[in-house]
């Protein structure tokens, strides 16, 4: 069974990895695609290391603790980039990437 105490963060980090992944396609449809470069490319990165943790949590990996904080650390990266656009999609992963990045945080603590 899953630890209580890791719930919170799977959940954080499948949320965050979808708003990821639709913020990616998305961005991938906008018309200054060079623009969007930065976003695209941390949207996948974030997405896939909230995969990672998310499973490390839930295998009880003897390593979640400091895969949470790498995931805290793309995911505020993530976060900051997608602030700088105004796309909804944009604005709506960025909120996931921080409360990813704050629960992970409580993780690795």
């Amino acid at each position: 069974m899953i630890a209580q105490s890791y719930e919170e963060c799977i959940q954080a980090c499948l949320e965050c990895m979808e708003a990821c992944n639709t913020c990616y396609d998305a961005c991938l449809k906008e018309e200054d695609l060079a623009m969007m470069a930065d976003c695209i490319r941390l949207d996948r990165e974030c997405a896939d290391i909230c995969a990672f943790a998310a499973k490390s949590m839930q295998s009880g990996s003897p390593f979640a603790k400091q895969i949470c904080q790498l995931c805290a650390e793309i995911c505020e990266a993530c976060g900051n980039e997608c602030k700088k656009h105004d796309h909804d999609h944009c604005q709506r992963c960025a909120e996931a990437c921080f409360r990813c990045a704050e629960e992970c945080r409580k993780m690795a603590a």
